[in-house]
């Protein structure tokens, strides 16, 4: 019974990572979506010349921005979230390696289970 008990425990954890993942590779299309959206700002920004008027959303007020703080920001911004895409993109890696180890501990233990059990019919 013991076994069984360790076994639930195991497949609890591997759960448990999957959904870890899950979670980072939602967090990485929501970041990816961002980054494309940044994207599009800088080179609308790009594109203006330098006498055009600028203006940043702050709650529901429009304020005037200068064009070279405003690109300097979006800059600052598509610098920021490829960092967090980095970043989590090797926590996927890292815990889809936890997985695969747990994974494997996992069959391990139905193996051992099959083995027990062949045993039994055996006798």
């Amino acid at each position: 019974m013991a076994e069984v008990a360790k076994f639930e425990e195991e497949v609890s954890k591997l759960k448990t990572l999957e959904k870890d993942r899950e979670k980072y590779f939602t967090n990485r299309q929501e970041m990816e979506m961002r980054l494309t959206e940044s994207r599009n700002v800088k080179a609308e920004l790009d594109l203006m010349d330098s006498d055009s008027k600028v203006y940043k959303l702050i709650g529901a007020v429009l304020v005037r921005q200068d064009l070279d703080e405003a690109r300097s920001t979006v800059e600052k911004r598509l610098e920021f979230i490829e960092s967090e895409i980095k970043r989590v993109e090797s926590s996927i890696a890292d815990i889809a390696k936890k997985a695969n180890d747990q994974r494997d501990k996992v069959m391990a233990i139905q193996k051992s289970f099959q083995a027990m059990a062949a045993a039994q019919q055996a006798k």
